[in-house]
Order: C-alpha cells, then structure tokens, then sequence
C-alpha cells in the first residue's frame, strides 16, 4: 500500500527549482509512506518501508476502518502528531469513483 496526502491549494515554485523558502513549504505541505499491510477486524497494520519522516520507516502504523458501500473511512489511532507533537488523530474518508 502506499498513501500520499498532500495540502490543498499548495502554491507551485516560481521556477522549475524551488527556492529554499518554497522547498519548505512543499514539504510541510505533504504526507507519504509506503509498505504491506494486514488487516485484523477493524484494523489494518502498515508496514512502513519507507516515508517522508524517517522516523516512520520501519515502524507499524495502526488504523481503524470501516467500509461502507464505495466510502472507506479510516482513522488513526491517538499519537503524538509527526508534524507538531500534540496528541491527535486524524479521519480520511475515500469514496469510489466508478
């Protein structure tokens, strides 16, 4: 599995090369990780082998989900968030396109 969430309305660089201000930016502005995953009830396991925060590789990332029809709602469970510190827990919730 893989997931990439990205910031909406994230502005472009001015040029084909980002300024350092612009880098920045970009990368505050996205969210990616990558590996296999099992899935045990209500949760699925990602296996993280490899991410945006290095601190997440090789790491288990747990996720409830529920199913429901074409809509697939997932929700983290509360940890410290990789971007602030403050314990939260964050809901993404995908609807099939056909």
């Amino acid at each position: 599995m893989y997931a990439i969430i990205v910031r909406e309305n994230r502005k472009p660089p001015a040029g084909v090369v980002p300024t350092d201000a612009e880098e920045i930016e970009l990368f505050d502005g996205v969210l990616a990780y990558a590996g296999t995953y099992t899935i045990d009830g209500d949760k699925v396991s990602h296996y993280v082998d490899l991410s945006w925060n290095q601190a997440w590789t090789g790491t288990t990332q747990v996720r409830q989900f529920k199913s429901e029809g074409k809509t697939l709602h997932l929700r983290s469970m509360p940890a410290k968030n990789p971007r602030d510190g403050k314990l939260s827990s964050s809901t993404l919730v995908w609807t099939k396109v056909e």
